[in-house]
């Protein structure tokens, strides 16, 4: 892809000096790795709302479904300063076609999951930040994830995997938004969602099929919806194993007896924990462009993004 890929993220994760204290929580994986492929859109939500750096620790309070955001000391409440910002500012974004947003764990008011709420003496750990709230219930099919999860290799090849999807989606409804498009692009992420979900790709086919019979508009809405909870599942070893052999099907008359024990043999050491998937896809591609199969080719399972990223080196 030629144009970078844009992503909002919470602006301490960049290095920026907005927490309450002064500090930041630099994530050199997102700025020094991923940032070359992005165009990132920081926000601070309480620096942007008028709070002042540094400033009093706050904490969510009440009850978990609509917690107030109070300052832990002086037990001031700036849930409508909050709010009325992040109204705003949600308006802002949507000019800027965001494929993605990563938010900083735990925080009260960017925090996804996980926040603790306060009520009484309790304590609860199930409350969501006020702006990652609002920003998820404004945009409900962007992806989004947290820094958190980012430390897990397989959610994090999940959420990338879904913002250059979302990405090339969003390239294919500004740029074409026509049937064939559609189809095209439907054929061409069929093996990258039957890794992660075959009852999504089963739904999906046909939905496209019938998708004459609906508005356009109607048809990439429900397209996209369901291909984005599809997408959330991960892609487990047995379902790419699944998609490996599926693929290795194509070559089974055009290899000889000595490349098809190869291939079954990475492909068995894969799905025993042996090698990563980069191993097995490797090979495969490599007979792709040998033997220039077409369908594969466009494939985006075997290139679903760059390999700078060493994603698949580790699930």
């Amino acid at each position: 892809m030629n144009d970078k890929i844009k992503l909002g993220i919470s602006s301490c994760l960049l290095g920026q000096n907005v927490r309450y204290d002064g500090s930041h929580q630099l994530d050199h994986y997102l700025h020094d790795t991923l940032g070359q492929f992005v165009d990132w859109v920081p926000v601070c939500p309480e620096v942007e709302c008028g709070l002042p750096v540094p400033r009093e620790a706050m904490r969510l309070v009440g009850d978990s479904g609509s917690p107030r955001l109070v300052t832990q000391r002086t037990g001031i409440d700036h849930t409508e300063r909050m709010l009325g910002w992040a109204e705003k500012r949600l308006v802002a974004l949507e000019k800027e076609r965001l494929c993605g947003f990563i938010f900083k764990i735990k925080s009260p008011s960017s925090g996804m999951r996980d926040v603790k709420v306060y009520k009484g003496t309790g304590v609860g750990m199930g409350g969501v930040g006020i702006w990652a709230r609002e920003f998820m219930r404004h945009f409900p099919l962007v992806p989004v994830e947290d820094d958190g999860r980012f430390h897990d290799p397989g959610l994090r090849e999940n959420f990338i995997e879904r913002i250059f999807i979302f990405h090339r989606w969003q390239e294919y409804a500004y740029n074409d938004g026509s049937m064939r498009g559609l189809v095209e692009f439907h054929t061409r992420h069929k093996l990258l969602l039957m890794a992660h979900s075959p009852k999504t790709l089963s739904e999906l086919g046909a939905l496209v099929a019938r998708g004459k019979k609906m508005s356009p508009p109607a048809l990439r809405d429900a397209y996209m919806r369901a291909m984005m909870e599809g997408l959330k599942l991960k892609a487990t070893v047995q379902k790419n194993t699944n998609v490996l052999q599926h693929i290795a099907g194509y070559f089974k008359k055009l290899l000889s007896p000595e490349e098809k024990a190869e291939l079954v043999e990475v492909v068995a050491h894969y799905h025993g924990g042996l090698v990563p998937l980069i191993v097995p896809i490797t090979l495969l591609q490599h007979y792709v462009r040998k033997y220039q199969e077409l369908y594969l080719m466009k494939q985006y399972y075997l290139n679903p993004h760059p390999l700078e990223l060493l994603l698949r080196n580790h699930v």
